[in-house]
């Protein structure tokens, strides 16, 4: 599909894949930033689409896995896995820790990332190679750091290495790297495209307008017709100064409430597990004695596509899915997805008792698994004595409760500065929620030292105030 007034962007992106396709010499990376609704998306199903003769890896960002370690990266290499055998013995042990196909602990960063840079450069021996990040700023941190590690050694490869990150939430790690900035359309190019989804309804008065408070934004010039009867579409109506991201979240969430009752619920299950996983997504509606038929009304709607991943048609889509659902439906959903997800591929993962945390059930027995989870993701690092609770400097507690774990951040040890910060504030969560409150004191201290140590020095004065 044409993007109107995308002409610059689309000529870096398919130059990009031109240099990977050909094999010129080079590898190319490129972060895409902008806005929401700006049309990052796009420009990176673009890129997909020019990709003839080339694999393409994907990965999304999502908000609920920023806390699980390796999950972004888990998204984009697991396709690739089956030439991991390939790998010198090191690099793919170190792989297997990571994405939970052995035990033992978390890989030592520098071996993880040369690991995932010689499995892309394995890959992309047989053929070349485009790896599209989606919403990078809600990758969790190592995925984030690692991605970052192997675009600044990215040569002569075959890979091309597309990451688009939403503003203002730009992430430091990908800071030096090329960059392609989005930025709003043109009133020409916004006239076009929104003639384009709504040839011969729109009265000029109302087009004009659209265009004027869209400022620009695809997003906004798409989804505000959506939100008009026909009666306003044909002349004369009342519209916002703007439409931000939140605005076009509830046009999103419109929508959303429009579709049957079981079609809702097929929505909320696919925006609560969030790697798009079909089979997981069958599998947790079987549960809830949800049909396969449910899913057409959002096809039909074009909110969803159903291939080898679940697909929303927008990041908004899926958070007004999400934000739809009274908190009741969303811990049902949760519990479901947790019943069905498979307990030994899930083993260093922690997929499944994070989505237990979220199912509603505050029970001793899932904070202990949270607890467990934490630390065969996170793990000892160096520096940690071995066998530490994960996220601080002392030694595993025989108890399971994770205020156990988070006691240990009175003092944070070397793994705070580490920079173990994610893991242990799930913890802290995870403590808050359990019923033994008389413990639960240092808690509030022990997240704000957490907060503190996670900041840089720079910005810490200013954390004071």
């Amino acid at each position: 599909m044409r993007l109107h007034g995308r002409k610059i962007e689309c000529d870096r992106l398919d130059e990009l894949v031109a240099t990977v396709q050909t094999g010129r010499g080079s590898s190319s990376v490129l972060v895409v930033r902008g806005e929401a609704g700006i049309g990052k998306t796009a420009l990176l199903e673009h890129a997909r689409g020019s990709a003839a003769g080339c694999r393409v890896a994907q990965a999304t960002g999502v908000e609920s896995e920023m806390e699980l370690a390796f999950s972004g990266l888990h998204q984009l290499c697991a396709p690739l896995l089956d030439r991991l055998h390939r790998l010198p013995q090191p690099r793919r042990q170190a792989l297997e820790a990571a994405f939970g196909l052995r035990g033992g602990t978390p890989p030592d960063r520098f071996v993880f990332g040369l690991a995932v840079l010689g499995l892309l450069a394995d890959v992309a021996e047989q053929e070349p190679l485009i790896c599209l990040i989606d919403d990078a700023q809600r990758l969790d941190r190592v995925s984030a750091q690692t991605l970052a590690f192997v675009a600044r050694r990215l040569r002569t490869e075959r890979i091309g290495l597309v990451i688009a990150v939403r503003e203002p939430a730009l992430r430091a790690e990908l800071a030096g790297l090329p960059e392609l900035e989005v930025g709003p359309l043109s009133n020409g190019d916004a006239r076009a495209l929104l003639d384009s989804m709504t040839p011969g309804r729109l009265d000029g008065r109302v087009r004009d307008r659209i265009v004027a408070e869209a400022q620009g934004n695809p997003l906004a010039l798409l989804e505000l017709p959506r939100s008009l009867t026909p009666a306003e579409l044909a002349a004369g109506y009342t519209l916002p100064h703007t439409l931000s991201a939140g605005q076009a979240e509830r046009s999103f969430l419109r929508r959303v409430e429009s579709l049957p009752a079981p079609t809702r619920q097929l929505l909320l299950i696919a925006a609560a597990e969030p790697v798009g996983d079909v089979t997981l997504l069958s599998r947790a509606a079987r549960t809830l004695s949800i049909d396969e038929s449910a899913a057409a009304p959002a096809e039909s709607a074009g909110l969803i596509t159903l291939g080898t991943r679940v697909r929303f048609v927008h990041p908004l889509l899926r958070s007004a899915a999400y934000q739809a659902a009274t908190p009741e439906n969303r811990q049902c959903v949760h519990r479901a997805l947790a019943e069905v997800i498979d307990p030994l591929a899930d083993r260093n993962t922690g997929r499944g008792t994070w989505t237990k945390r979220h199912s509603g059930d505050p029970t001793r027995r899932v904070a202990a698994e949270l607890a467990r989870s934490a630390e065969r993701v996170s793990g000892p690092q160096q520096g940690d004595g071995g066998g530490g609770v994960p996220g601080t400097g002392g030694p595993a507690h025989p108890r399971s409760r994770p205020g156990a774990a988070a006691g240990h951040w009175r003092r944070p040890g070397p793994r705070a500065c580490a920079g173990g910060y994610d893991a242990a504030l799930g913890l802290l969560d995870a403590r808050r929620s359990a019923p033994w409150t008389s413990t639960n004191a240092p808690a509030p201290a022990c997240c704000a030292q957490i907060t503190f140590a996670s900041i840089s020095a720079a910005r810490r004065p200013a954390a004071l105030l």
